[in-house]
């Protein structure tokens, strides 16, 4: 069994199980930490966003919406521009500062990684790229931004702990709750 699943035998097959885990434990607080970063940035005050942008950014959050579902979540939508549209202009002068950018090599690794997930569909997704060149910018923002918080995490004065599995369970469930009643 535990060949047929890539181990040369169980021991192995336990070890490299437990080492999954621990990653995706590792990737799951790590998401936590970003997150407690963007929410840091947002309480940074800015003294004025442009109309414009905020009315770009709306359309952008209230596509595929009706008018009446738009004109009844205005004020929401308008909130959540104005924090999109600060997060950005403050992580995108932090990565100036910094020259943070994102090749055009880590964009091909990062693809290449989405085609290793969906095998069978790798020429479909390939297309969909050449297709969507707005799709390809999102992906390049994406990066960009995992760079530069990856860079603020380096910055930042580090207090490291060693967690248990339940206190990270713990930690986890309480940012999933968190999470859900924001979404509610």
């Amino acid at each position: 069994f535990a060949k047929n699943l890539g181990a040369k035998d169980l021991k192995n097959l336990k070890d490299l199980i437990g080492k999954q885990i621990n990653e995706e434990y590792k990737n799951s607080l790590d998401a936590i930490s970003s997150k407690q970063i963007l929410d840091e940035i947002d309480k940074i005050k800015l003294d004025e966003i442009p109309d414009n942008l905020k009315e770009q950014e709306i359309k952008i959050l209230s596509g595929g919406m009706k008018n009446e579902e738009i004109n009844k979540n205005k004020k929401d939508l308008e909130k959540k521009a104005i924090k999109r549209i600060k997060t950005g202009l403050i992580l995108n002068e932090f990565g100036e500062q910094n020259k943070i950018n994102v090749s055009e090599q880590e964009i091909q690794v990062e693809i290449q990684k989405q085609l290793r997930m969906m095998p069978g569909q790798e020429k479909m997704l390939q297309e969909y790229y050449q297709k969507n060149p707005q799709i390809l910018a999102n992906l390049r923002g994406q990066l960009y931004e995992e760079k530069i918080l990856k860079e603020i995490k380096s910055k930042a004065k580090s207090n490291q702990k060693e967690i248990t599995k339940e206190q990270a369970d713990k930690l986890l469930n309480e940012e999933n709750e968190r999470h859900m009643k924001e979404h509610q």
